[in-house]
């Protein structure tokens, strides 16, 4: 297996040192932080990775005020209380994307979200609870217990949140793989993220560093060398 500090040397010489490196790094929240975010903005950054999820990002982007007021603040209590008429009105409101299949997986995440929430006193706390070590087992919750939250979208959710953890994205994979860990080139069986995560708590014991920045610093020792101006812009990617 190669090194992790090969990986991070291969990494900053990229970028243009470990200075540069290091300012490409997102920010991890504290357990502290995570545990104080309210159910309603977990509710709206699984919407917004959800609708992300298949649309470019611009457009969610611009029309998010929009979902905001259309889906009353993502309050997951005043939305369990809509009839279905509610949700049938947004199929036509303009001020979304009018996708039925998500729309109804906002209804379906408040359930999850408050279920969780009255479960352990906070969606916000049982995150900052759960283990990095296992963050395989919490995206297998995710798609068990949520809706359209498996794969990248809960890896993105994690990451938008906050939450200490690793996204496989195309570049990070191909780290992975470089590096002689045997999986896919999409690797969700549960062997192949069995893996990724032990591959993932070795990296993170030998050089204590948090798994958002060993992801990110492998997504960015292959592939393309995109400018250090659109990653600055898209810190949390």
């Amino acid at each position: 297996m190669t090194s992790f500090d090969a990986i991070r040397a291969r990494a900053a010489e990229r970028k243009g040192g470990d200075a540069v490196l290091a300012s490409l790094l997102p920010k991890v929240a504290s357990a502290k932080t995570l545990a104080a975010l309210p159910d309603d903005r977990i509710l709206s950054e699984m919407t917004h990775r959800v609708f992300c999820s298949g649309f470019a990002w611009s457009v969610i982007e611009q029309k998010w005020a929009g979902f905001e007021a259309a889906f009353l603040g993502f309050d997951p209590a005043a939305l369990l209380r809509q009839p279905p008429e509610f949700w049938d009105a947004l199929t036509s409101d303009t001020r979304i994307v009018r996708n039925g299949q998500k729309i109804m997986s906002v209804a379906r995440n408040a359930r999850f979200v408050a279920d969780i929430s009255a479960e352990h006193g906070g969606f916000g706390g049982f995150l900052a609870s759960w283990p990095a070590a296992d963050q395989t087992g919490l995206l297998a919750l995710f798609a068990r217990r949520g809706a359209r939250l498996g794969g990248h979208t809960g890896q993105y959710l994690l990451r938008f949140l906050g939450k200490d953890g690793f996204i496989l994205s195309r570049d990070v994979v191909a780290c992975l793989r470089d590096s002689g860990l045997d999986i896919a080139d999409d690797p969700t069986s549960k062997r192949d993220l069995g893996r990724v995560q032990s591959l993932f708590n070795d990296w993170a014991g030998e050089t204590k560093l948090p798994y958002t920045h060993i992801s990110r610093i492998c997504a960015m020792s292959v592939g393309e060398n995109h400018q250090l101006e659109r990653l600055h812009g898209y810190i949390r990617e």
